[in-house]
């Protein structure tokens, strides 16, 4: 596993330091994941949000309806169509998740060192001395002496709005705990979070299946986020659901790794799923704090070794009341980029927070200044010594284009693909410049009706690093004649151009298909 002090261009010129970031189409090659929600749900702020660099909107069910939810997704809608930007969608489930229910939203206050009951009686009102939780077995999976972590989204850097409990003693199926902290908890719904201990609940609910086949069929979503993956067949037995509902069995599965549980069978877990969430807020919790940044080096090394996107949450957590992040803060966002993130994911910052317009433009700017410090040519023979030899046809063919581009100082990659896979391996292997994936529609047929896929693997590409997708025109086949290709080529050189990434004068790598042949060639373009 790479020291990230390894992956560090040196030496770093002190005038880049000072220079002032310069703006460009892509704020940065990362990619940035943002949950909308009461303070990001109009169309403006979303327009807003898509300009400043948002490229994937990730839905939260563990609050609010789906007809809520339906109501910020046509607003997307809108947004994206005026602003002409892309923007894929998330799904994230509840899973199983223990969650305090206060039904009188009434603030609650806790004072350090006294007692407070938690019951699975939903009849009882929330209150100072009983909160009731929404799970029966919390009385058999404690002991004296165990930690519960409690707030809303899990605020563990602002320690008044949530509260450390210690297990005292269990009463039937109360559980009565000491008061750790002084805090006041504010709202109608909290996250309750027992330390390294296993809770038996599904990772997809009831509740999950019933808004994943309803909701989620309906909007096509793109990514499912599995929240609470402890073992790889949570990943199995969710993709084996989704292959049952026809038009969302392409869904992508990104596992959420949200506890010690899900870390132990981690291998495992990456094997099946399509891309991995780290839900540090949780794992920040059931960790101890001196061991938080090795799993975070270790499972995104992981990743990018398995050419699978990895996403990283809770970096700006002061953001969702500050204008500005915090040094530590910034510095993480940095350091998520250098371990080799491919996205970053904001959750009440943009959700609930008073800038998620501000967040999103200040987190693309700071993975943009880290990504230009990254060094490539460490990380690139890394990754050529773990994939080893024999290398596979189309994992030659994308390390190839990758190393071609950087020797010519290629100002963009251009792919062709169908299915994304080949624009993955490619981005895998990190290039320095951006990765412009043109997806040609495949004619498909349900026996009823024909369809053009391509939508699906376009918006997909929008969580990987470096990765930028356009769609081609669907009349062009896959398999086509080079003078299609070109034709092809000539309209994704346009649209580079237009973003001003390709300008006169500029080297362009090309990695296309002809017949069976893959091939990778580089043009210079004229005037």
């Amino acid at each position: 596993m790479p020291s990230s002090h390894l992956l560090l261009e040196e030496p770093i010129r002190m005038v880049s330091i000072l220079e002032p970031s310069k703006p460009s189409f892509f704020p940065a090659m990362t990619k940035i994941v943002g949950t909308l929600g009461p303070k990001s749900r109009s169309v403006e702020t979303i327009s807003n949000c898509l300009k400043a660099g948002m490229s994937v909107a990730r839905f939260d069910f563990s609050w609010h309806d789906p007809e809520y939810h339906q109501e910020t997704l046509e607003n997307l809608k809108v947004a994206i169509k005026s602003t002409k930007k892309l923007c894929a969608v998330m799904l994230d489930t509840v899973g199983a998740e223990m969650q305090v229910v206060n039904k009188s939203e009434k603030a609650i206050s806790l004072e350090a060192n006294g007692q407070v009951v938690l019951t699975p009686d939903a009849g009882q009102e929330a209150s100072s001395e009983i909160l009731p939780i929404n799970f029966d077995g919390l009385a058999k999976a404690v002991k004296k002496g165990d930690t519960i972590f409690i707030g809303q989204y899990l605020f563990t850097g602002s320690e008044t709005t949530s509260v450390w409990l210690e297990v005292s003693e269990v009463k039937g199926q109360d559980v009565v705990c000491i008061i750790k902290n002084t805090a006041t908890l504010a709202g109608s719904l909290f996250t309750l979070h027992a330390s390294q201990i296993h809770i038996d609940l599904p990772t997809l609910t009831e509740k999950d299946k019933e808004v994943i086949s309803t909701w989620g069929v309906k909007n096509k979503i793109d990514f499912l986020s599995l929240s609470y993956t402890r073992h790889a067949e949570d990943v199995r037995q969710a993709r084996e659901f989704l292959s049952k509902l026809g038009d969302i069995s392409q869904t992508q599965i990104f596992a959420k790794i949200e506890n010690v549980e899900g870390l132990t069978h981690f291998d495992e877990i990456l094997q099946e799923a399509d891309g991995i969430i780290l839900s540090r807020g949780n794992l920040g919790i059931d960790l101890p704090p001196e061991k938080v940044f090795l799993f975070q080096k270790s499972a995104l090394y992981k990743c990018n070794m398995a050419g699978k996107p990895a996403v990283l949450t809770r970096v700006v957590d002061s953001m969702t009341d500050n204008l500005r992040p915090t040094r530590a803060e910034a510095t993480d966002v940095a350091n998520a980029v250098l371990d080799g993130s491919d996205a970053i994911l904001l959750g009440a910052e943009t959700l609930r927070g008073l800038y998620p317009v501000e967040t999103i433009s200040t987190v693309g700017r700071i993975c943009s200044e880290a990504e230009k410090v990254f060094n490539q040519d460490l990380y690139f023979k890394k990754t050529v010594k773990y994939v080893g030899e024999p290398m596979s046809h189309l994992e030659s063919i994308a390390s190839s284009a990758v190393r071609a581009a950087i020797k010519v100082k290629a100002s963009v990659i251009i792919c062709f693909t169908s299915s994304g896979r080949a624009a993955r391996l490619i981005a895998k292997y990190r290039p320095t410049m951006p990765v412009l994936s043109v997806v040609i529609p495949r004619l498909k047929t349900n026996q009823l009706r024909w369809s053009f896929s391509g939508a699906f693997e376009a918006r997909q590409s929008l969580i990987v690093r470096g990765l930028f997708p356009m769609l081609a025109d669907p009349r062009h086949p896959a398999e086509s004649t080079s003078a299609t290709n070109e034709s092809i080529l000539k309209v994704a050189l346009d649209h580079g151009k237009a973003l001003g990434v390709i300008k006169s004068h500029d080297r362009v790598v090309v990695c296309q298909k002809l017949g069976d042949a893959s091939v990778v060639k580089i043009i210079e373009l004229e005037d």
